[in-house]
């Protein structure tokens, strides 16, 4: 029998609890300054060749879903999509809407001071959102906000 799926503390406490994917859950960093999800396989592997076949297939579509989310609702100049990993060892991709005016343009989005958490309404419409773009069976989770 496998474990049960245990997200990192550091995600945990960085980010918001948005939905549970077929693979994946939803995560967004609670920093409302940019639009930056973060799917993590509910699987015990570091690496993405680590995947099945079949898993590296579900991970592509549930970040093209998400891409494409992003891309409609928040219109960005760029996306980038990537599993870095370096201090989070559990295996996450990052998707992050950017734009040339955003704060840390055009420089990484990793390790930029600037933060303003999510406040309740922005993500329960976030959620209303989703809710309406991810497939009918996705078990969509209501954040709180964080402090």
């Amino acid at each position: 029998m496998s474990e049960p799926f245990t997200l990192d503390d550091r995600l945990s406490h960085d980010c918001h609890w948005l939905a549970d994917l077929s693979l994946s859950r939803l995560l967004l960093m609670n920093n409302a300054l940019l639009p930056w999800f973060i799917l993590v396989p509910k699987v015990d592997v570091v690496e993405l060749h680590e995947l099945s076949t079949e898993q590296q297939q579900q991970l592509l579509a549930e970040i093209n879903l998400i891409s494409r989310f992003l891309q409609q609702t928040f219109t960005p100049d760029k996306l980038n999509v990537a599993a870095i990993g370096n201090i989070v060892r559990q295996l996450h991709i990052h998707i992050v809407g950017r734009s040339t005016h955003d704060i840390c343009w055009p420089g990484v989005v990793w390790g930029v001071e600037q933060r303003e958490a999510y406040v309740q309404t922005r993500l329960d419409s976030l959620s209303r959102q989703l809710e309406g773009y991810l497939p009918t069976d996705t078990r969509i989770h209501r954040p709180i906000a964080k402090p």
